[in-house]
């Protein structure tokens, strides 16, 4: 009988890592993977406006690339796509879209005055950003937090601080001011934000209101939601300021929430007897 050659021998092995290095990929995992570039492309399609000095496209393509951002997410949950890559990806678009393209737009805008004490807070606002976004990645690997702290963000999540960054320049579009004139007040009010981002502030989130709504809620909440686009599309500035605005609202509430949920956890651990 013939012995195999060990070339013949090796083939097998070769063709199955072939196989797996070429094997198909489902359109699913792919369309929320799209979204998430297509996001990327308009945060740095607002840093290219932000050049040319065309501020208000600029920030309009920050608001597109945060609705993308919302909505590959859904998407992937949706059509069960979800993968490591996609996490990856999502994580790098977050950090150009919500940290550095704000950042960018707000030195352009007004923080060039300052020149380098202007940049310096820009670096400061973006390496935050990436701090806080890398410290949300390692939490969702937590098995030891409490099932009710998933309502809830440790700081002001990227969109949010991105969007309260951006809130001089929506009131300076309604005509109000010029960045330049209130750059002694940017320069203040920045860092705020940017310690909002990575502090230990207690924010809402979005898994509060749940994947679920009662049937007879759905026409209500599609009425509103077109009537809230009509009035972004139609009013932008007026409703990112509203939004902006009642936003930091709403931090005391979420604040005053948490610590009596963590006083009930507490009192219930005490109450437990050991295992």
């Amino acid at each position: 009988m013939k012995r195999p050659t060990l070339r013949s021998a090796k083939n097998p092995k070769k063709r199955r890592q072939r196989r797996l290095r070429f094997s198909r990929v489902p359109i699913r995992v792919l369309i929320p993977n799209v979204i998430t570039l297509l996001a990327l492309c308009s945060g740095l399609t607002a840093i290219r406006m932000g050049i040319d000095g065309r501020f208000e496209l600029a920030v309009a393509a920050v608001i597109l690339a945060t609705g993308l951002d919302a909505l590959d997410g859904q998407v992937a949950r949706f059509l069960k796509g979800t993968s490591r890559f996609g996490a990856e990806l999502d994580s790098l678009a977050d950090f150009v879209n919500f940290g550095v393209v704000p950042g960018i737009l707000i030195y352009l805008w007004s923080l060039h005055v300052y020149k380098n004490v202007g940049w310096i807070v820009v670096l400061a606002f973006t390496l935050c950003m990436a701090l806080r976004l890398a410290r949300f990645n390692v939490a969702l690997d937590d098995p030891d937090k409490p099932a009710w702290t998933a309502g809830y963000f440790s700081g002001v999540p990227a969109p949010a601080g991105a969007g309260l960054l951006l809130l001089p320049m929506y009131l300076s579009f309604l005509g109000l001011f010029e960045g330049p004139q209130i750059a002694s007040a940017v320069i203040v009010y920045s860092p705020i934000i940017t310690v909002m981002l990575v502090g230990p502030i207690p924010t809402f989130s979005s898994k509060l209101i749940g994947n679920h709504v009662r049937s007879d809620m759905v026409l209500p909440i599609l009425v509103l939601v077109v009537l809230f686009t009509a009035l972004l599309v139609s009013f932008p500035w007026v409703v990112m300021t509203a939004m902006a605005v009642a936003y930091i609202g709403s931090i005391p509430f979420s604040v005053r929430r948490y610590g009596e949920l963590m006083r009930q956890h507490k009192l219930t651990l005490k109450s437990d007897p050991d295992p």
